[in-house]
């Protein structure tokens, strides 16, 4: 049985009697923000706030467009959100510097040679080495899994290792995207093509990072699309003899400096103790990031708009972090979690919005089961959007180490079946974002995050 400590109040592990009594009392609290839940809903839906979320970001996409770590519109993108936050009457606005890789693409491309010419539509993957100046001509080896290649291992030597792994799902199929230049050069290849990671294509490559391994020569390597992959295989099966020509001009610089966006309204009671709400502003350098994650990132501004523009002041603090090069590796929120993890027992709730802003159905929540109960109440004040879903999920990402240290952590569940239609592509923009949707998720985000932050007491850890 663990012992934890809020607020002065014993909670354990199991719920006996007192704690279920206790934890009732809490519930009863919750219940009664149902009319300030009300009205955070009905102006970020329906009145003077209504497509507010939306016009913000677009005016954000549409002015600096991607925000890929290192680049100068990322910078410029950030100076520009400081200033917004100001105007909105934020408290505590600031940047705090983080070291970030900076990668740049370069031109690339990929053509086939043989059995018969044909450019192939290709994304760089972050990190990846350039090719030498004239390129690499070589012959394909085609494989549907790292299984099968370990299997060809002897014909891969100074082959160009081309996968066309199925669409299992993100957590499996992205493993080829982030390990496929390393199994390829454990075998000899000289570059990697990787089928983009994405259930459908309309001939669109997707990018994404990539990890090297030490003691692992380093090699080229780039997404293709689907189609081009399918196509590569059938070849491969027919036995025909397949020459590709890659050139890729990608520079890996030395790092710079970024920031991580902060603002706040700062409690009435315990303004030591913190409620964090975020997305990640950067994106990758296709696109405009308005998905991932300018959706996230905005709707934990708003969180913190509509709560001022109502003229509330939580009893704790309310923090909003826009993350910086969390597309590299949640490097932002890592950063965060190294400066201020030492008050890290003020933190009530971290929330962190990174896979999609539409229809809202409720949180993934991680915490005890104490806590559980209580976010249960939490999600019943959603019932006029129909968002009172609480789904016990674990939540990573920038967040990841606040919830590995105890804190309670909460992430959007939210109508996202098609995310990866058009995560880290050219697809990736305002088109793909509806208003509406994104005033559903602000409400749901505003709700939570000022609910908790009044409470009388902290949620047990």
């Amino acid at each position: 049985m663990i012992l934890l400590l809020t607020s002065g109040v014993a909670w354990t592990s199991s719920l006996s009697e007192f704690d279920a009594t206790h934890i009732d009392k809490m519930r009863w609290e919750v219940s009664k923000y149902q009319g300030i839940a009300d009205k955070i809903i009905d102006l970020a839906v329906h009145g003077a706030a209504q497509n507010q979320t939306y016009n913000r970001l677009a005016n954000v996409t549409d002015k600096f467009g991607s925000r890929i770590a290192g680049s100068a519109s990322l910078e410029s993108a950030i100076d520009y959100m400081l200033s917004e936050l100001i105007d909105d009457g934020l408290e505590n606005v600031h940047g705090e510097d983080v070291m970030v890789p900076h990668w740049v693409r370069g031109k690339e491309s990929a053509t086939l040679l043989e059995p018969r010419l044909h450019p192939m539509a290709i994304l760089g993957l972050g990190s990846s080495i350039a090719t030498p100046s004239l390129g690499i001509k070589a012959e394909a080896l085609v494989v549907k899994s790292f299984d099968e290649l370990h299997k060809k291992a002897a014909q891969a030597k100074g082959k160009i290792i081309v996968y066309n792994q199925d669409w299992e799902g993100y957590s499996i199929s992205g493993k080829y995207r982030t390990h496929g230049a390393v199994e390829a050069a454990k075998v000899g290849g000289v570059a990697s093509l990787i089928r983009s990671v994405t259930p459908l294509s309309v001939y669109s490559p997707h990018t994404g990072h990539q990890d090297y391994s030490p003691n692992v020569t380093k090699i080229p390597t780039a997404c293709i699309t689907v189609e081009d992959a399918e196509m590569l295989y059938r070849m491969s099966n027919r036995g025909e003899r397949i020459l590709i020509h890659l050139q890729m001009s990608a520079q890996n610089l030395p790092p710079v400096k970024s920031r991580n966006t902060v603002a706040e309204i700062v409690g009435s009671k315990y303004p030591e103790q913190v409620v964090l709400v975020s997305g990640h502003f950067d994106s990758w350098d296709v696109g405009q990031g308005a998905m991932d994650d300018g959706g996230g990132a905005f709707i934990s501004w708003q969180a913190l708009s509509l709560v001022k523009r109502l003229g509330l002041c939580p009893k704790r603090t309310l923090r909003v972090v826009l993350w910086t090069a969390e597309e590299e590796g949640v490097i932002g929120g890592q950063a965060y979690y190294e400066r201020h993890k030492g008050n890290i027992s003020n933190y009530d709730l971290v929330m962190e919005s990174d896979m999609g802003t539409f229809t809202p159905y409720g949180i993934q929540f991680s915490g005890n089961k104490a806590a559980t109960t209580i976010m249960e109440g939490v999600v019943q004040l959603l019932k006029s959007i129909n968002a009172t879903q609480l789904s016990p999920h674990p939540v990573g990402g920038d967040i990841a180490s606040w919830v590995k240290g105890g804190v309670p952590g909460a992430t959007l569940l939210n109508e996202n079946q098609d995310y990866f239609f058009y995560h880290h592509s050219d697809g990736d923009t305002m088109t793909v974002l509806d208003p509406h949707q994104l005033d559903l998720c602000a409400a749901v985000w505003a709700v939570v995050a000022y609910t908790i932050a009044d409470l009388d007491e902290m949620l047990p850890r």
